[in-house]
Protein backbone atom coordinates (compact mmCIF):
# COMPACT_ATOMS: atom_id res chain seq x y z
CA UNK A 1 0.00 0.00 0.00
CA UNK A 2 1.10 3.59 -0.51
CA UNK A 3 0.43 5.88 2.30
CA UNK A 4 -0.54 9.28 1.09
CA UNK A 5 -1.46 12.46 2.76
CA UNK A 6 -3.31 14.05 0.50
CA UNK A 7 -6.93 13.45 -0.16
CA UNK A 8 -7.93 11.78 -3.54
CA UNK A 9 -10.99 12.88 -5.94
CA UNK A 10 -11.96 10.09 -8.45
CA UNK A 11 -14.76 9.82 -10.73
CA UNK A 12 -17.17 6.96 -9.23
CA UNK A 13 -16.97 4.41 -7.13
CA UNK A 14 -15.54 1.52 -9.23
CA UNK A 15 -12.43 3.96 -9.61
CA UNK A 16 -12.25 4.14 -5.63
CA UNK A 17 -12.24 0.31 -5.14
CA UNK A 18 -9.72 -0.07 -7.65
CA UNK A 19 -7.72 2.89 -6.15
CA UNK A 20 -8.26 1.30 -2.63
CA UNK A 21 -6.11 -1.96 -2.98
CA UNK A 22 -2.92 0.63 -4.19
CA UNK A 23 -3.60 3.76 -1.60
CA UNK A 24 -4.15 3.72 1.93
CA UNK A 25 -5.83 7.73 1.46
CA UNK A 26 -8.67 8.84 1.51
CA UNK A 27 -10.17 8.76 -1.69
CA UNK A 28 -13.60 10.19 -2.40
CA UNK A 29 -15.49 10.64 -5.84
CA UNK A 30 -17.82 13.39 -8.05
CA UNK A 31 -20.89 10.90 -8.49
CA UNK A 32 -19.69 11.53 -12.58
CA UNK A 33 -20.90 15.10 -13.26
CA UNK A 34 -22.96 14.96 -9.67
CA UNK A 35 -20.27 17.37 -8.53
CA UNK A 36 -21.42 20.17 -10.49
CA UNK A 37 -24.46 20.58 -8.05
CA UNK A 38 -23.60 19.27 -5.25
CA UNK A 39 -22.39 22.80 -3.43
CA UNK A 40 -21.65 20.77 0.16
CA UNK A 41 -19.21 18.37 -1.76
CA UNK A 42 -17.28 21.13 -2.99
CA UNK A 43 -17.03 22.66 0.48
CA UNK A 44 -16.09 19.84 1.91
CA UNK A 45 -13.30 19.38 -0.99
CA UNK A 46 -11.96 22.82 -0.53
CA UNK A 47 -11.69 22.24 3.16
CA UNK A 48 -9.58 18.79 2.39
CA UNK A 49 -7.54 20.76 -0.36
CA UNK A 50 -6.72 23.52 2.28
CA UNK A 51 -6.02 21.14 5.09
CA UNK A 52 -4.16 18.61 3.22
CA UNK A 53 -4.30 18.41 0.16
CA UNK A 54 -5.83 17.06 -3.50
CA UNK A 55 -5.10 14.59 -5.97
CA UNK A 56 -7.02 14.73 -8.80
CA UNK A 57 -7.35 11.59 -10.42
CA UNK A 58 -10.19 11.30 -13.37
CA UNK A 59 -10.19 9.05 -16.78
CA UNK A 60 -8.48 10.44 -19.75
CA UNK A 61 -11.76 10.92 -21.84
CA UNK A 62 -13.76 14.14 -22.31
CA UNK A 63 -15.90 13.84 -19.94
CA UNK A 64 -13.08 13.16 -16.98
CA UNK A 65 -11.42 16.07 -18.35
CA UNK A 66 -14.79 18.34 -18.06
CA UNK A 67 -14.77 16.88 -14.53
CA UNK A 68 -10.87 17.84 -13.65
CA UNK A 69 -11.51 21.26 -15.34
CA UNK A 70 -14.47 21.95 -13.34
CA UNK A 71 -12.72 20.22 -9.98
CA UNK A 72 -9.98 22.83 -11.26
CA UNK A 73 -11.66 26.16 -11.27
CA UNK A 74 -13.07 26.11 -7.71
CA UNK A 75 -10.03 25.16 -6.04
CA UNK A 76 -7.01 26.78 -5.75
CA UNK A 77 -3.84 25.52 -7.57
CA UNK A 78 -1.48 25.08 -4.93
CA UNK A 79 -3.77 22.84 -2.93
CA UNK A 80 -4.07 20.30 -5.22
CA UNK A 81 -2.13 17.97 -7.62
CA UNK A 82 -3.21 16.44 -11.26
CA UNK A 83 -2.26 12.61 -12.10
CA UNK A 84 -2.99 11.81 -15.31
CA UNK A 85 -3.38 8.12 -16.85
CA UNK A 86 -2.69 7.90 -20.03
CA UNK A 87 -5.17 7.64 -23.47
CA UNK A 88 -5.15 3.60 -23.67
CA UNK A 89 -7.97 1.56 -25.40
CA UNK A 90 -9.74 -0.52 -24.57
CA UNK A 91 -12.94 -1.71 -22.26
CA UNK A 92 -13.48 -1.97 -18.56
CA UNK A 93 -13.91 -6.08 -17.51
CA UNK A 94 -17.54 -5.09 -16.30
CA UNK A 95 -18.80 -3.23 -19.45
CA UNK A 96 -20.53 -4.94 -22.28
CA UNK A 97 -18.46 -2.13 -25.15
CA UNK A 98 -16.11 0.27 -24.56
CA UNK A 99 -16.85 4.08 -23.79
CA UNK A 100 -17.94 6.55 -26.07
CA UNK A 101 -14.33 7.30 -27.11
CA UNK A 102 -12.95 3.74 -26.26
CA UNK A 103 -10.38 4.79 -23.73
CA UNK A 104 -10.20 2.87 -20.24
CA UNK A 105 -11.09 4.70 -17.80
CA UNK A 106 -9.23 5.06 -14.30
CA UNK A 107 -11.03 1.16 -13.37
CA UNK A 108 -10.27 -0.43 -15.97
CA UNK A 109 -5.85 0.30 -16.24
CA UNK A 110 -3.26 -1.34 -14.70
CA UNK A 111 -2.22 -1.15 -11.01
CA UNK A 112 1.28 -0.82 -12.57
CA UNK A 113 -0.09 2.18 -14.91
CA UNK A 114 -1.67 3.94 -12.02
CA UNK A 115 1.54 3.59 -10.03
CA UNK A 116 3.27 5.37 -12.70
CA UNK A 117 1.24 7.84 -13.12
CA UNK A 118 1.70 9.22 -9.34
CA UNK A 119 4.94 8.77 -10.04
CA UNK A 120 5.31 11.06 -13.05
CA UNK A 121 3.00 13.79 -10.90
CA UNK A 122 5.68 13.59 -8.24
CA UNK A 123 2.94 12.47 -5.32
CA UNK A 124 4.81 12.25 -2.36
CA UNK A 125 4.37 8.70 -1.30
CA UNK A 126 5.14 6.27 1.38
CA UNK A 127 6.00 2.57 0.53
CA UNK A 128 4.65 0.62 3.47
CA UNK A 129 3.67 -2.68 3.59
CA UNK A 130 3.12 -2.72 7.47
CA UNK A 131 -0.61 -3.29 8.63
CA UNK A 132 -2.70 -0.10 8.47
CA UNK A 133 -3.23 1.83 11.70
CA UNK A 134 -6.43 0.45 13.97
CA UNK A 135 -9.55 1.70 12.77
CA UNK A 136 -13.33 2.03 13.20
CA UNK A 137 -15.34 -0.38 12.28
CA UNK A 138 -19.12 -0.47 11.40
CA UNK A 139 -19.56 -2.15 14.95
CA UNK A 140 -17.71 0.28 16.82
CA UNK A 141 -20.68 2.95 14.89
CA UNK A 142 -23.29 0.60 15.91
CA UNK A 143 -22.05 0.59 19.71
CA UNK A 144 -22.15 4.17 19.67
CA UNK A 145 -25.27 4.44 18.39
CA UNK A 146 -24.36 6.06 15.23
CA UNK A 147 -25.80 3.28 12.63
CA UNK A 148 -28.92 0.68 13.13
CA UNK A 149 -30.44 2.49 15.84
CA UNK A 150 -33.82 4.80 15.24
CA UNK A 151 -32.14 7.85 16.35
CA UNK A 152 -28.89 7.21 15.01
CA UNK A 153 -29.33 9.21 11.51
CA UNK A 154 -30.10 12.16 14.22
CA UNK A 155 -27.03 11.42 15.93
CA UNK A 156 -24.77 11.24 12.84
CA UNK A 157 -26.41 14.61 11.91
CA UNK A 158 -25.12 16.11 15.34
CA UNK A 159 -21.49 14.46 14.72
CA UNK A 160 -21.59 15.64 10.88
CA UNK A 161 -22.08 18.94 12.07
CA UNK A 162 -19.54 19.19 14.94
CA UNK A 163 -17.20 17.84 12.53
CA UNK A 164 -17.93 20.43 9.66
CA UNK A 165 -18.69 17.97 7.02
CA UNK A 166 -21.49 17.28 4.45
CA UNK A 167 -24.89 16.37 6.03
CA UNK A 168 -25.46 13.58 3.81
CA UNK A 169 -22.84 11.49 4.29
CA UNK A 170 -24.31 7.94 4.97
CA UNK A 171 -23.04 5.57 7.91
CA UNK A 172 -20.36 3.70 5.48
CA UNK A 173 -19.25 6.96 4.25
CA UNK A 174 -18.90 8.60 7.22
CA UNK A 175 -16.66 5.74 8.48
CA UNK A 176 -14.60 6.04 5.31
CA UNK A 177 -14.15 9.90 6.46
CA UNK A 178 -13.34 9.24 10.38
CA UNK A 179 -11.00 6.52 9.00
CA UNK A 180 -8.98 8.49 6.49
CA UNK A 181 -9.55 11.99 7.52
CA UNK A 182 -10.60 12.75 10.95
CA UNK A 183 -8.44 12.32 13.81
CA UNK A 184 -9.14 10.38 16.72
CA UNK A 185 -8.31 13.24 19.42
CA UNK A 186 -10.82 15.52 17.22
CA UNK A 187 -13.89 12.46 16.78
CA UNK A 188 -13.17 11.91 20.59
CA UNK A 189 -14.00 15.75 21.17
CA UNK A 190 -16.76 15.98 18.75
CA UNK A 191 -18.45 12.65 20.72
CA UNK A 192 -17.96 14.33 23.92
CA UNK A 193 -19.55 17.65 22.73
CA UNK A 194 -22.40 15.81 21.36
CA UNK A 195 -23.29 13.75 24.34
CA UNK A 196 -21.87 10.66 23.07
Amino acid sequence: MIKLKQAVIVEGRYDKIKLSNLLDALILTTDGFGIFKDKEKQTFLRRLAREQGLIILTDSDSAGFLIRNFLQSALPPEQITHVYIPDLFGKEKRKRAPGKEGKLGVEGVSEQVLLEAFARAGVTADRSDAAPAQRLTTADLFALGLSGKPDSAAKRRALLQKLALPERLSASALLRVLNGYVTKEQFETALKEIGL
